[in-house]
């Protein structure tokens, strides 16, 4: 059974307007799932729907097997959540801050589980301050302790490092991947898809309120993923011999050119490319190939739905 299993969730508010339109998505123990969407696209309330805090307007959402509007208790001691306002009681001590959100789930005292983790997250030394005196950066890794206090087995990350020093971003990939090792679900939302590209098992696109695809990240890049062939030409060209038009070429600012193909293509394309190159009396000084990120991906499934609506 899946850790967390959407049913055609739909969330609409007065007025019409729909938040979620018919998601479906199923995300096992111990995965860590990338949900990608510009703003507005659904990816918050999608989480706030799972979490509890706002409830679908149809669909069925199960956490751990248990519904989240039902069986509200069961399902959200399963879920932590690090949302992305900064909400926290400013005159409250660290330590305190963190042990009181693992005392609100009815959970025993733990001093070494409390110490560890604000350890993981370099806030050992700021125990005793109060929030008000912490930076920004400090308050966000707060947040953080207060989600891992009671031990979740699902880990909701809302955009967690925008705006973030990067050395707090090194230090929740260093939680993040211990926590996979103990086969805990992640789900992340970011606008920093490198992230996304390092450390998911699983991309999910959404816009508008619908999932767009869910795939493996190898095999998305695999299936949906372009190279592309940068050709570096010994005496640099002006304009394309017509003789190439069918390669679809694109002349590059530095004179040479560059030539796309698709990765999922019996044949490339390339060997006949540069015979025809040669015959065109063009001469090859080096070539270099990239591959299509997911980012390029994410902008085309995007444009594509933008495109059909």
């Amino acid at each position: 059974m899946a850790m967390v299993q959407i049913t055609d969730a739909r969330k609409s508010y007065e007025g019409g307007f729909e938040a979620l339109r018919g998601v479906n998505l199923s995300i096992e123990q111990g995965e860590i799932l990338a949900l990608l969407g510009p703003n507005g696209a659904g990816k918050t309330t999608l989480i706030s729907a799972i979490c509890g805090i706002t409830q679908p307007t149809s669909g069925l959402i199960q956490v751990g097997g248990h519904d989240v509007v039902r069986d509200y208790r069961k399902a959200r001691a399963l879920v932590g959540l690090v949302p992305q306002e900064i909400n926290l009681e400013p005159f409250a001590k660290v330590r305190s801050t963190v042990e009181f959100s693992r005392g609100l789930f009815g959970l025993k005292r733990d001093d070494a589980l409390i110490e560890r983790i604000l350890r993981q997250l370099s806030l050992w030394d700021k125990r005793d301050n109060s929030v008000r005196e912490l930076s920004g950066g400090m308050k966000r890794r707060v947040l953080i302790a207060k989600a891992l206090a009671h031990e979740p087995r699902v880990l909701f990350l809302d955009e967690p490092t925008a705006g973030v020093d990067v050395e707090l971003r090194r230090d929740m990939w260093d939680v993040v991947a211990e926590m996979k090792r103990d086969g805990v679900t992640i789900i992340l939302t970011t606008h920093y898809i490198e992230e996304a590209e390092a450390i998911a098992d699983r991309v999910g696109v959404i816009n508008k309120g619908q999932i767009l695809l869910v795939e493996e990240k190898a095999s998305l890049m695999q299936r949906m993923g372009q190279k592309t062939l940068r050709i570096e030409l010994t005496d640099p060209i002006d304009a394309i011999p017509s003789s190439l038009n069918e390669y679809a070429l694109i002349r590059a600012e530095d004179g040479g050119l560059i030539y796309t193909y698709d990765t999922r293509a019996e044949r490339t394309g390339i060997g006949r490319l540069m015979a025809d190159l040669s015959e065109a009396g063009l001469h090859v000084r080096d070539v270099s190939t990239a591959q299509n990120s997911l980012e390029d991906i994410f902008v085309g499934l995007v444009a594509q739905q933008e495109d059909a609506a």
